[in-house]
């Protein structure tokens, strides 16, 4: 019987486009209430891989179960339709139908599954209220806002009391301010009815806030699966490090430990390159435009640039360096002391990461 911790479980699933591998032997487990995101740029597939969780894609190999009930498996000829999986699915298109009120849309997938008239009111009318659509039940989705429609399709997929919620780039045809708001939203719905969410985003911001866990894709390899503070703390590669949060990448000329900036400042002896990069001739050093700090010029652990910008961003200011013919990002807050553009300026990296240059 599986636990909890292995309510969704996707064994060494592989699909195929041709001589194309979209994705590539994944296997993960989500427990039960867990949200699980799934991040990468566009292509690392993401989105088949919810496909075939949802039972719109066929796999190429392994199998998707969920709890003890096997789902997709082209080995033992075992295929359950999307309409028997009772996942709840929310896309990036509203896909609401404007000649319906909202009342029926929401209402529209009970009705074709027969159920009876008074549960399908009870379960329409409690969709309605958790995403605070009571008082437009009777009007149009044309009428509403775009964060209206997507909670319109939130509702009609909470309506069918879903084992498990399927949410792909559900927030990324809204503006900034409503994205916001309404992945707090989705995390407020999850937390009260209970259920398992599938995540899929390109958004970094987004994955870390909703999730429990997240796997960073690329190209249909799994890079990384693991907490959101744990991935941005302790990335398990040069990819991953790049794709959560904003990063610099500095390129270093290595001869046997002794490392320069390309053509611009001496690495201090004292930071530890890793003993298995000593051997590189160029490496890649790798920081947190958050975690590096403007330091006195005489500071032991300084690197020094050029400041060629200064932009205010409310309560962060954005600085960039200028380091030979390589540039540096550098947030501090508005109200601490930095320096202006065309200032040098010396900076101690708090956090820095090694990498090979190809990785």
């Amino acid at each position: 019987m599986a636990s909890n911790s292995e309510y969704v479980r996707l064994v060494n699933v592989t699909k195929r486009f041709g001589d194309v591998t979209a994705v590539d032997n994944l296997s993960y487990n989500i427990g039960k209430g867990e949200c699980f995101s799934m991040l990468g740029p566009s292509g690392c597939g993401k989105t088949t891989t919810l496909r075939m969780v949802a039972g719109f894609e066929d796999l190429s190999e392994g199998e998707v179960w969920v709890g003890d009930n096997l789902l997709s498996s082209p080995k033992k000829n075992h295929y359950l339709p999307p309409e028997k999986r009772n996942f709840g699915m929310v896309f990036q298109a509203f896909a609401v139908w404007p000649h319906l009120s909202v009342y029926e849309n929401v209402a529209f997938p009970l009705r074709i599954r027969n159920i009876d008239a008074g549960e399908i009111d009870r379960r329409t009318t409690d969709a309605l209220r958790a995403t605070n659509l009571l008082k437009v039940k009777d009007e149009s989705p044309d009428f509403l806002s775009g964060g209206g429609k997507q909670r319109v399709a939130l509702a009609r997929a909470l309506a069918i009391n879903p084992d498990v919620m399927l949410l792909d780039e559900p927030l990324s045809s809204l503006d900034p301010h409503l994205r916001e708001e309404m992945r707090f939203e989705i995390k407020d719905l999850q937390q009260k009815y209970g259920f398992s969410i599938i995540y899929v985003t390109h958004d970094q911001s987004e994955a870390m806030a909703l999730s429990d866990r997240i796997l960073v894709m690329k190209l249909g390899v799994v890079q990384q699966i693991d907490t959101p503070l744990n991935i941005y703390n302790h990335p398990a590669n040069k990819f991953v490090f790049s794709f959560i949060g904003l990063s610099n990448f500095l390129q270093v000329g290595n001869d046997n430990g002794n490392a320069a900036i390309a053509g611009g400042s001496v690495i201090p002896k004292h930071w530890a390159i890793p003993d298995t990069l000593k051997g590189e001739g160029t490496l890649s050093l790798a920081s947190r435009p958050s975690e590096i700090d403007f330091v006195s010029a005489d500071e032991p652990e300084a690197i020094k640039g050029v400041v060629t910008r200064k932009a205010y961003l409310g309560e962060i200011i954005d600085y960039q360096l200028k380091m030979g013919d390589q540039l540096m990002r550098i947030q501090k807050g508005r109200r601490d002391p930095g320096p202006e553009v065309g200032d040098t300026a010396a900076v101690k990296l708090l956090r820095p990461f090694w990498y090979r240059e190809n990785d």
